[in-house]
């Protein structure tokens, strides 16, 4: 392993992530405003806890009443007003319902000049879910989408209407109270109604699309979720202000700064990387071969969310499929790596937020005996990632604006 650039990517991803952490683009966002009313605090995703916490120091004036909603380990200490609530991602458990019943029964019965301050981000669609089939069968759907590959869009697609919060529910839920929401954007060109689901915002998807999703990729479904997906969405909301404060751009933009104060010329690709994660590291890694003895040093920057198709039962996730797929591409290259992490912090079911490759992983991995070709075929690059030292590991990190992947290339 080329120890000098690991050592870089453990800084770019520090200095990136700390850049889009919600502390203060909350405190902007709440800046001067004052609301009518008593005001009500909803957080709810991967990023709940430090959303809620900026709120909390941010707001002018006191609030009734407050609930964070987050993933299981997310939560970080105890703020004053709230309740904080765990469950499960990215299947919804027990301690989803259980935690959105609470916020149901917070929010029920309100007034006109109330206000609920809502504060979402990615993770929101298994977190906060009241479902409208069986939360078994909710499970299952979820994982059928998972596992043929379908993209965020698509899984939301169907989601909402087999919910009681999703595609603009939980808001017509609120009325005649306002809802003022802040969100962090975890969706490639942040669509307001699929971030989380959309629970507060208009739904533009149709019965039509989720029903051609269906039969686009198989799905088992009981004649009860069928007949749901026939059933149309909220299409107008007139008592809801959204406010993006934070997005995949962001996390690009941070990235390139901290590879420019390494001295690297950093060179913006995409934020709308939405491919294979296999094919996005192969990709990658020919970018490098074309750079790697131009006698600069460069870093090629790209954003999104890419897919893992599942074809074996091994562990990992999408950021560390897509470096171990660059690792054969770059291989013998000792100036270059290859790194992509979740800015959330964890990477499929996994511990890690994402995997670095260099020019000395191939090698690396056939002096222990082991195949990146057989660990990317059995879906298993965790296991290969952490025998050789690859594994990216931040813990939760607060913030949740999608996916970032690198390619440094240092001077020959």
């Amino acid at each position: 392993m080329n120890q000098k650039l690991r050592n870089e990517v453990e800084q770019i991803i520090r200095g990136a992530i700390r850049a889009v952490t919600p502390d203060e683009t909350v405190r902007k966002a709440l800046e001067g405003k004052e609301f009518p009313g008593r005001i009500f605090v909803v957080s709810v995703g991967k990023a709940a806890w430090q959303m809620a916490k900026s709120a909390s120091e941010a707001l002018h004036q006191p609030y009734a009443a407050g609930i964070v909603v987050t993933k299981y380990g997310h939560v970080q200490g105890e703020i004053p007003g709230f309740v904080c609530y765990e469950a499960g991602h990215p299947i919804p458990d027990e301690n989803s319902f259980l935690a959105t019943q609470a916020v149901l029964d917070m929010t029920t019965g309100l007034k006109g000049d109330d206000t609920i301050l809502f504060l979402l981000s990615g993770g929101g669609s298994a977190l906060f879910e009241k479902p409208l089939i069986s939360g078994a069968e909710l499970g299952d759907i979820t994982q059928q989408l998972l596992a043929k590959g379908a993209d965020i869009v698509e899984i939301n697609t169907i989601r909402k209407r087999l919910s009681a919060v999703k595609g603009g529910k939980f808001a017509k839920h609120c009325q005649p109270a306002r809802i003022e929401a802040i969100i962090l954007s975890d969706i490639i060109g942040d669509p307001l109604d699929m971030i989380a689901s959309g629970p507060a915002y208009p739904d533009s998807s149709t019965c039509e699309q989720a029903l051609q999703i269906v039969d686009k990729y198989g799905l088992k479904l009981s004649d009860r979720a069928r007949c749901l997906l026939e059933e149309e969405t909220p299409k107008e909301l007139s008592s809801v202000t959204s406010t993006v404060i934070g997005n995949v751009k962001d996390l690009c933009r941070a990235a390139m700064q901290e590879c420019e104060s390494l001295g690297y010329e950093p060179v913006f690709l995409t934020d709308y990387l939405n491919i294979g994660a296999r094919a996005a590291g192969a990709m990658l890694s020919n970018i490098a071969r074309s750079h790697a003895t131009v006698h600069k040093r460069l870093a090629f920057v790209a954003g999104g969310e890419t897919i893992v198709y599942l074809s074996g039962s091994g562990k990992g996730g999408r950021n560390q499929e897509l470096a171990l797929g660059a690792a054969a591409g770059i291989a013998g290259l000792r100036n270059v790596a290859v790194f992509s992490i979740g800015s959330d912090g964890t990477d499929g079911p996994t511990d890690a937020a994402g995997g670095y490759v260099d020019g000395e992983t191939l090698s690396d991995a056939a002096a222990k005996g082991l195949s990146i070709e057989k660990s990317l075929q059995e879906n298993d690059s965790y296991a290969l990632l952490k025998e050789l030292g690859g594994l990216i590991i931040t813990g939760p990190t607060g913030t949740n604006v999608n996916d970032v992947a690198v390619v440094l290339i240092d001077d020959v």
